[in-house]
């Protein structure tokens, strides 16, 4: 067995990050069946005949868990010579997405663990932790929690070392990071949100802490320091120069100080379309005032129009990205738009003609540390789905072809169910209880109650009679979520029994496919240190996965500096 995780390129100039781009769409061009396929079409266009036979025939057979280690690299000795080759030197494709050592790359970094005043709402009630379903919100509450307290020491180290002014968060949502650079870093801060939902909360949140620490300064009589609370901005961000301008107003608006009058200058700004007339461009006028841009997951192209503006904006001395949402990106630009894509951003692919398309989008965001740590159980679950999906194609396809003109969408029943599972699992394992099986029926059949084998493969017996019961209920209810009447001649036992046979390919065909995001989304990130690298030497720029990979899929921070 052999783990290919390490990457041989490097992305320290200009030149280097373009050989990589160049050595990933080498390596990708052949596989364009397999990015821009549509998996809810592996019956109906007979998928897994794209695909090597000898792949598939090793495959089908393989434990799960051998097929849920594909996306990070894992390859196995028996398997064929071809086959291994492909995984390597994908892997060898891929960023590496360990954490990172900060303390070594950026040496004034200090990481301080959060206080409970300051974690307030990034947790769930004690109280409430005897119910599963509160148990994993509190979960991811946690992991949210770390990513802030990673991400605020990541910001506070680079705007000293560019001696900033004003730190701006951009998609702050409910303002946990804006809190924590303002209060414990005591940094000023500008938090920028399209919902002013979220404002409020940042508002409300930030007028609670600011009280307990005056509260607390007040009795220690350490004195009565002036304590920074966020400025809260609601607006969406549709483009570089939206977000220059809106710099602008923060730096030379009248009275910064009260966001409710900031908000409305914005607001008119914007319904005045941004008319230079009204609002000529402050940004490369000579001043001293210096902003730092901030993004944690920052969804689709609003990474991009940041790093745009750090480009174009004087006095945006850094930025620190975390992108998201790759599916979002533009990538065409729409007549009299006046804006520019998500992909490409640098000059270099922009000349050569690179594009991604939609399916590589999607494909983008598939995590390969999510798919190592998803369990047998999981995995199986996942794969039955998907075939569940694919065959339920052919039922449309075959009794309502007039519906997949519209590219008819039934909701995530997948996901719902899987949530079912993995809570009750949960909860059994807490408190040593019987499932409750009449909480969602669907799954008191499932073939993974009878799962325990480590080996378990995809190709293993299952009860058949089961298996189709559960296909016609999945059939039924997406039927009634697309509006349609049950139909008296549809016979789904016909379609599962045609489509059963192949069923066990859907994995391994889904695994050779997700280990491509991870090779996508190195592409996009390159791309846009390359946009950086073009600068020149004006400017110093870095990708860091500054999170565990595992609670974090998006980990990789994308910091630049001008240099002074």
């Amino acid at each position: 067995m052999g783990d290919g995780n390490s990457s041989k390129y490097s992305c320290s100039s200009a030149s280097e990050t373009l050989e990589w781009i160049h050595a990933i769409h080498q390596f990708l061009t052949p596989y364009s069946f397999l990015i821009n396929a549509h998996v809810v079409n592996f019956f109906t266009d007979r998928l897994w005949e794209s695909v090597d036979k000898d792949w598939i025939d090793c495959l089908r057979n393989e434990p799960v868990h051998n097929l849920l280690q594909i996306p990070s690299g894992v390859v196995q000795d028996h398997w064929p010579p071809s086959l291994q080759q492909f995984v390597t030197t994908l892997s060898s494709l891929v960023l590496p997405r360990h954490q990172a050592e900060l303390q070594s790359i950026l040496p004034n970094i200090v990481i301080n663990s959060l206080d409970s005043v300051l974690t307030q709402g990034m947790n769930v009630k004690k109280k409430h932790e005897k119910h599963c379903i509160c148990k994993e919100i509190m979960i991811w509450k946690n992991i949210f929690y770390g990513q802030v307290e990673v991400l605020s020491a990541v910001v506070d180290s680079v705007a000293n070392s560019v001696r900033a002014d004003t730190i701006v968060d951009v998609g702050a949502g409910q303002g946990y990071l804006a809190q924590v650079l303002s209060f414990q870093y005591q940094l000023s801060v500008v938090a920028i949100d399209s919902c002013s939902h979220h404002g409020n909360i940042t508002n409300a949140r930030a007028g609670r802490i600011k009280k307990h620490y005056a509260a607390q300064m007040r009795k220690s009589g350490s004195g009565c320091r002036s304590l920074n609370v966020p400025k809260t901005v609601t607006c969406r961000v549709l483009s570089a120069d939206m977000l220059k301008t809106l710099n602008d107003m923060l730096l030379y608006e009248d009275d910064v100080q009260c966001p409710k009058q900031i908000g409305q200058s914005i607001s008119q700004l914007f319904h005045a379309s941004l008319d230079e007339r009204r609002w000529p461009s402050l940004c490369g006028v000579d001043n001293e005032y210096s902003l730092v841009l901030a993004g944690l997951h920052a969804c689709g192209d609003l990474s991009v129009t940041m790093l745009r503006t750090f480009s174009e904006c004087k006095e945006v001395r850094a930025v620190v990205s975390i992108g998201c949402c790759y599916n979002l990106l533009s990538e065409e630009v729409g007549e009299n738009s006046g804006s520019r894509c998500g992909f490409p951003m640098s000059i270099a692919i922009q000349s050569a003609g690179l594009s991604l398309g939609k399916s590589s989008r999607d494909l983008a965001c598939q995590s390969a540390e999510r798919w190592r740590v998803m369990g047998k159980d999981a995995g199986l679950h996942n794969f039955e789905l998907h075939a569940f999906r694919a065959a339920f194609q052919m039922v449309l396809y075959r009794y309502c072809p007039e519906v997949l003109i519209t590219s008819p969408a039934i909701g995530r029943q997948g996901k719902a169910l899987r949530r079912q599972q993995q809570r009750r699992n949960l909860e059994s394992s807490l408190h040593h209880e019987k499932d409750d099986r009449a909480a969602f029926p669907l799954e008191k059949d499932s073939l993974f109650q009878r799962i325990s084998s480590d080996e378990t493969t995809i190709s293993d017996p299952m009860n058949s009679v089961d298996k189709y019961s559960l296909f016609e209920k999945f059939c039924k209810s997406g039927l009634s979520r697309l509006g349609l009447k049950p139909l008296p001649d549809v016979n789904f036992k016909e379609v599962w029994e045609e489509t059963a046979p192949f069923a066990e390919c859907i994995g391994p065909y889904w695994s050779l496919r997700a280990a491509l995001g991870p090779l996508l989304e190195t592409l996009i990130l390159l791309d846009r240190l390359l946009f950086l690298q073009e600068q020149g030497s004006s400017v110093e720029s870095v990708m860091l996965p500054i999170f565990n990979p595992a609670l974090s899929p998006r980990n990789v921070a994308i910091i630049a500096k001008k240099r002074n």
